[in-house]
């Protein structure tokens, strides 16, 4: 017999928010344990659920980690939104810096897992960064590149300006501490973060020569 369509939704949309609360629960205990000091019995009791709905769901901790990773790599990378040549560098990048800090700001246990990963050498996501982010990349670096042909922005390696604006904007969620601690202050303030995203934007900005 055809299942009705009303149940086959509601089951698909209770499959999605658990999938989206469990990958929002790891996120927390992956930044706070590193991938191989989380355990599932400690991701299944930060989401609020079983350990059996995590396997039904995801077939392993490695499984779980790496839809984490995939997840803040896309949210990243999508905050850039679809750029094109017909699209004032100027304005392109300054949304994209602010994105990423008001990201750096709501999300810094994504950016503190992240980092975890990469300064250990990419073992679980690896073929994910030389294919789909390398591939973002190249396809971002050939706009930069028009840009820089129509005298819009200063002749630098446009791979390495990513670099620079991830490193930058990255800073406010992997060292909050080492930040507040010079500050002065428990948490970095809106107002804090305001200055924050106006220093880096004119910085990035002045030394790209955009216009």
């Amino acid at each position: 017999m055809k299942q009705p369509a009303a149940t086959s939704k509601s089951e698909s949309r209770i499959r999605t928010e658990r999938q989206a609360r469990i990958l929002k629960a790891a996120e927390t205990v992956f930044a706070r344990r590193g991938f191989n000091g989380a355990r599932l019995m400690e991701i299944a009791a930060e989401a609020g659920l079983p350990k059996a709905n995590l396997l039904y769901y995801f077939r392993s901790k490695e499984d779980i980690y790496r839809a984490v990773c995939q997840d803040i790599l896309e949210t990243w990378l999508g905050a850039l939104g679809d750029i094109s040549a017909a699209d004032k560098p100027d304005d392109a990048l300054r949304k994209y810096i602010e994105a990423k800090m008001d990201l750096s700001l709501k999300r810094p246990n994504a950016s503190r897992v992240f980092a975890m990963e990469i300064i250990s050498g990419a073992p679980v996501i690896g073929d994910y960064l030389a294919r789909d982010l390398k591939d973002w990349v190249d396809k971002q670096a050939g706009v930069f590149r028009i840009w820089q042909e129509r005298g819009e922005m200063a002749e630098v390696s446009p791979p390495h300006v990513l670099f620079l604006i991830w490193a930058a904007t990255q800073t406010y969620a992997d060292f909050s501490t080492q930040i507040t601690a010079v500050l002065g202050c428990e948490k970095i303030s809106r107002n804090e973060y305001k200055k924050a995203v106006d220093t880096v934007t004119g910085v990035v900005l002045r030394g790209l020569g955009t216009r």
